[in-house]
């Protein structure tokens, strides 16, 4: 950020972020990643938007923390002090929907609404070899009910995905039978009233809610109109994954998202995860000129 001649700091939430004397457009995203991510999900826009804003001459950048545990450092961003006055977040998209059209770029129409949860299934330890199946109260089954449930309500629910991602069992030794069991619960849909049925008919109790926000018409049009400048292919997708976006949209920041094609089927949060150096350049091309096009605007 120095060496793209920005002023530095670091704010009481330790995100890091670097300013131009203009600095009214904000981009960033988040640096932390899942264990054995990848290296494009959230670091490539943060790099990107360092390039772009030092291209564009003016807008600020921000290196949110801990996006991959529910959001913490743009909450406590938004929560803290003055608000940019538009924010832009370019990331890759996770997903195998741009690769498949053949287009490099997509312009996100909106973010899903996410819940996380768990959920605790007590039962009865004993010996695997001497307590009779018909007496066992063994909470992994019940566990493993709940998890065909979760499959099974989502799938019944148009646009929502759910997923059981963790597991713990006590005492977890391979010849006892499961006393309790611990599981977390990651529910999404693109909206509040689907986002409202899938928490209810899972009944769950979240620790963790992001709402589902749409992204603004004045930067979305900004985006648009650098990718018909390039003559690149329009392409509106969702995003099923939440971003730091999506909480400065809920705070009131207008906010718009650019993707970049994800190659090797569109997998990401792991080491495959991948994106072309030439789809990133010209991502890099559309951000710096929407941060342009959009700070003019606001001077």
């Amino acid at each position: 950020m120095r060496e793209a001649g920005l002023e530095v700091e670091v704010d009481a939430a330790r995100n890091l972020i670097g300013r131009t004397a203009n600095p009214s457009v904000w981009a960033g995203s988040h640096l932390d990643s899942v264990p054995a991510g990848g290296k494009f999900d959230g670091a490539l826009g943060v790099v990107a938007a360092i390039e772009a804003v030092e291209r564009a001459g003016a807008g600020a950048v921000v290196a949110f923390r801990d996006e991959e545990t529910g959001c913490g450092g743009s909450t406590a961003f938004v929560q803290g002090g003055d608000l940019p006055a538009c924010f832009l977040e370019l990331h890759i998209e996770q997903g195998p929907v741009l690769e498949g059209a053949g287009v490099p770029l997509g312009l996100v129409t909106g973010i899903t609404g996410m819940v996380r949860g768990e959920c605790v299934f007590e039962g009865g330890a004993g010996h695997a070899g001497t307590v009779p199946m018909s007496i066992r109260r063994d909470a992994l089954v019940a566990a493993a009910e709940y998890v065909l449930r979760v499959r099974d309500v989502a799938a019944g629910i148009d646009g929502a995905v759910a997923t059981v991602g963790q597991l713990a069992l006590e005492s977890g030794a391979g010849n006892v039978i499961p006393s309790r069991v611990r599981l977390s619960v990651d529910a999404r849909a693109p909206d509040v009233e689907r986002l409202d049925r899938l928490v209810a008919e899972l009944e769950l109790e979240p620790f963790f809610r992001l709402e589902p926000v749409a992204t603004a018409d004045g930067p979305r049009a900004a985006f648009r109109a650098e990718l018909e400048a390039r003559a690149v292919p329009l392409v509106e997708l969702p995003s099923g994954a939440g971003h730091d976006a999506a909480i400065l949209a809920a705070a009131g920041v207008p906010m718009a998202m650019l993707f970049v094609r994800s190659l090797n089927g569109g997998i990401s949060h792991s080491p495959d995860e991948l994106s072309s150096l030439e789809d990133v350049s010209l991502a890099v091309e559309v951000l710096a000129g929407t941060l342009a096009r959009l700070a003019s605007r606001a001077d």
